[in-house]
């Protein structure tokens, strides 16, 4: 007769007393504790990039973001030449608003605008050769256009207007004077180089000076050409706000006052109805003559 019998188990039963059992769980503790949780995943934190694994991406994103203000906010533009003096000096610095025209801003009168050349006006001008890291910083943002054929000028008249200026006079705009002293160059008077006018600027068009008017070539100066001097409004890159360097040349460019004077926005329109009224007159005096003259003739054949 067996006594004693086993309960089914080969092996010994592992109890917390056991001293293989103690020394198989702090090697199990120990494992974990160098981080790997009990489920199996990790728990030890990812040591953050260092900075110049970081500066290339940084860099994108700050090369993308200056192509996109480029080409859709502000852009940077170097004055070329005089034309423009004493508002803008050969050198300065001027950021152009490029943002309003995607919303449908057309040019005003009195603004300082940058526009391509319309063709023709720039012909003769030499273009500067910069090197492949200029046009690169151009093409994105962080230099001035140097290749582009772009000119600055201030709107004189707007599609609709009538400009002329006569030799000793001032500049008229839809019959109303300016009184350009407050910006053209001192000494400068308003077209005596090149009278003009009186011309009805086309619709989508801007007539345009220097404020250096004895040293521009302006509308005045391409009246030959296509558009008769014009500028076309899809031409124009944008509004130059303010000068942005030299520091020291820092300033907005807001439109002069003689701009805002009451009456300058009557256009004056091509009387239409006063061209019509002859012959509206002699129709309306003709037809009581003819329906008489019908109703005679009808009576006279039924008579007969």
């Amino acid at each position: 007769m067996a006594v004693g019998a086993r309960s089914g188990h080969d092996e010994p039963e592992d109890r917390p007393d056991n001293p293989e059992n103690v020394e198989s769980a702090g090697a199990a503790d120990s494992t974990q504790s160098d981080g790997d949780s009990p489920n199996g995943g990790s728990t030890s934190q990812k040591k953050p990039r260092s900075f110049w694994k970081e500066l290339p991406l940084l860099i994108g994103i700050a090369l993308v973001l200056a192509l996109l203000i480029k080409t859709f906010l502000v852009q940077a533009f170097s004055i070329p030449s005089d034309s423009m003096q004493n508002t803008l000096q050969r050198g300065d610095r001027v950021l152009v608003d490029k943002l309003t025209p995607w919303f449908g801003a057309e040019p005003k009168r009195g603004e300082v605008v940058v526009f391509h050349d319309p063709g023709g006006w720039l012909e003769d001008t030499q273009t500067p050769n910069p090197n492949v890291v200029q046009k690169f910083l151009s093409f994105i943002g962080l230099m001035p256009s140097v290749e582009e054929k772009d000119l600055i000028k201030r709107v004189i008249g707007v599609g609709g207007d009538t400009v002329e200026c006569k030799k000793n006079g001032p500049v008229v705009v839809n019959g109303k004077a300016l009184d350009d002293q407050s910006y053209i160059f001192p000494g400068n008077t308003p077209c005596n180089d090149e009278p003009f006018g009186p011309i009805k600027v086309p619709e989508g068009r801007i007539w345009v000076m220097g404020d250096h008017r004895q040293n521009s070539l302006d509308s005045r100066y391409h009246q030959e050409l296509l558009g008769g001097g014009t500028v076309s409004d899809d031409e124009v890159v944008g509004r130059a706000i303010v000068v942005a360097w030299p520091i020291n040349r820092w300033a907005t460019l807001p439109v002069p006052k003689t701009f805002d004077q009451p009456g300058i926005n009557d256009q004056p329109v091509i009387n239409t109805a006063m061209g019509l009224a002859p012959g509206a007159l002699g129709v309306a005096g003709a037809l009581p003559l003819v329906l008489w003259r019908r109703r005679r003739l009808t009576s006279e054949r039924t008579a007969g």
